[in-house]
Order: structure tokens, then C-alpha cells, then sequence
């Protein structure tokens, strides 16, 4: 907890002194990343991340999943809105310009999408969990497509490329399954001793223009992710 009030604090300052210069600031990401390693995560990359015009589609295991892939990656992710009230984590989603979305107000679909479409514009890359939960870490829940509607049609020279996320032997133990209160499961996690391989897998990326419709794209996502 020490450590991660400190590396608070640092990202923090530094994070303020870029903004204040008006520079577009890396330390968001960094920050995540650094909290990965502190709660135990080592992170090994196979396959090579696009770093500009993508949207990343990945498997879903725990809370830590956002941590590796900002901190590989400098993506922004797209989150439940109940996420935007969280004390203190609501606010530091913010800064790595999380696009929230409420899966109950079927009318602000069209707005969420714009939003996910203005970060691609902005030269954000971004990242969706299609699955729409957190699941067990092997296999794979039922995709939710409605999200990917931001790529029909894709905006110019934007791909997607899939990942498969994979804790090892720390699965069982890491994994947020069921109805678990996200504060025990981040206790759990705090508490467990040692260090742990997660490896994040990239496949080859693709034109989601060559697709057609979302759930095109999805199907083709899942189905490069099940290789993996």
C-alpha cells in the first residue's frame, strides 16, 4: 500500500508539470503500469502491439487486465459508468481518458459510440472487453457486439487487433469470477504473495472494413483470439 501511495504521488506530480506545459502526458499509462508490477504482475508481450489507429478487442480475467495493457500499450479503455462514482479510481479513469458507458440507457448508445470514435481520432488507442464481464481465463464468454458498432463503418486506417490475456499457473487464484465485491477481490490480490507471469498475447491485426457489419468483426476477433 506504501508503494502504491508513492508511485501516486510521483505520477501524479509529473503527470501535472506535462499538463501544465500543455504536452500530451504518458504518465497516466506508466502509472498503471507501475501499479501491475507492485501488486505482483510481470508482464511478457508476444506479438507486436500497433501503438496508433486500433482498437484493441481482449479477454477479460480481473481488474489487473487494465493495468498490463496501459501500461504495454497506452491504451484508454471503454468501462461501465458506475465506474466514473468509484472514489478516488473513478477519477484517476479520467485522466487515461476512459470512455464510460451504461449498459442500462439504450438511448446514449449513439453518444457512447461517437466518444469511442473521437478517442481514435484523437490518436488514442482503445480497448473494449467484449465479453462484458470478467471471466475465468480459459475460455470465452459470449461476446457482446453492440460497442464495435464504432467500426461500422470503421473510421480511416483504424484496425483492430486481438488479444488474449493469460495468467498462468496464477489463473485460479486471479481470476474475478461470479459475484465477488470488487473490493475483496482487490484485497485478495493485494494480499497474495510473491510475483506472476502474465503474458498478453497480440494477434496479427486486421481491417474491420473487410468484415462488414460489428458482428462480423466480433466473430472474426473471437475467432483469432480462440487461436491463440
Amino acid at each position: 500500500m506504501a508503494a502504491l501511495l508513492l508511485a501516486l504521488i510521483l505520477a501524479l506530480a509529473v503527470h501535472g508539470t506535462w499538463r501544465l506545459f500543455g504536452r500530451k502526458s504518458p504518465w497516466p499509462p506508466r502509472f498503471l503500469g507501475l501499479v501491475a508490477r507492485i501488486v505482483g504482475a510481470r508482464a511478457h508481450v508476444a506479438g507486436t502491439p500497433l501503438r496508433h489507429d486500433v482498437v484493441f478487442v481482449s479477454n477479460h480475467l480481473s481488474w489487473i487486465d487494465i493495468l498490463l495493457l496501459s501500461g504495454a500499450t497506452g491504451t484508454a479503455f471503454v468501462a461501465k459508468s458506475e465506474l466514473r462514482s468509484a472514489p478516488l479510481v473513478g477519477w484517476l479513469c479520467t485522466l487515461n481518458h476512459t470512455i464510460f458507458v451504461s449498459r442500462a440507457d439504450r438511448m446514449a448508445v449513439t453518444a457512447q459510440i461517437a466518444q469511442i470514435r473521437d478517442a481514435l481520432a484523437a490518436d488514442w488507442p482503445v480497448t473494449l472487453f467484449p465479453e462484458g464481464t470478467t471471466g475465468d481465463g480459459t475460455t470465452l464468454l459470449p461476446f457482446k457486439a453492440a460497442l464495435l458498432a464504432a467500426l461500422d463503418p470503421p473510421p480511416p486506417s483504424v484496425h483492430v487487433q486481438p488479444v488474449r490475456i493469460d495468467y498462468g499457473a496464477a489463473t485460479d487464484e486471479l481470476a474475478w469470477v461470479g459475484e465477488e465485491p470488487g473490493q475483496h477481490h482487490a484485497a485478495r490480490v493485494l494480499k497474495r504473495r510473491g510475483t506472476f507471469v502474465a503474458t498478453l498475447n497480440f494477434a496479427e491485426p486486421f481491417d474491420p472494413a473487410e468484415y462488414g457489419d460489428r458482428k462480423a468483426i466480433a466473430a472474426e476477433a473471437r475467432r483469432r483470439m480462440e487461436a491463440l
